[in-house]
């Protein structure tokens, strides 16, 4: 899970390109799914942080795959191309609590 502070939080033009280019991730082969969003407009509850303007949740099959993901070159293109919108970047990184199926 990766959340994105814009450094211009109010504007449209900003979180789109942003959105536009989590997607463009796509393109590479280590990425087992890809979700791309905005904060949802729910009832606000004390547990909920919607202060992010875009975030993305990626799976991949192992860290391997991960780790590979870091160092493609469409990973490493999407930064220098878009860095220049955010302000902050966090990123929850997990691995499954069950066990493997199959």
């Amino acid at each position: 899970m990766v959340y994105f502070w814009l450094k211009n939080p109010e504007s449209e033009a900003d979180q789109q390109a942003l959105v536009e280019g989590l997607n463009s991730l796509r393109e590479i082969e280590h990425i087992q799914a890809l979700h791309v969003g905005v904060p949802a407009d729910t009832a606000p509850r004390d547990v909920i942080d919607s202060s992010y303007q875009v975030s993305e949740m990626m799976m991949f099959k192992s860290i391997d795959d991960q780790n590979a993901y870091q160092n493609h070159p469409l990973h490493k293109k999407f930064i220098e191309e878009y860095s220049h919108l955010w302000k902050k970047v966090v990123v929850y990184d997990s691995v499954s609590a069950l066990p493997p199926s199959g």
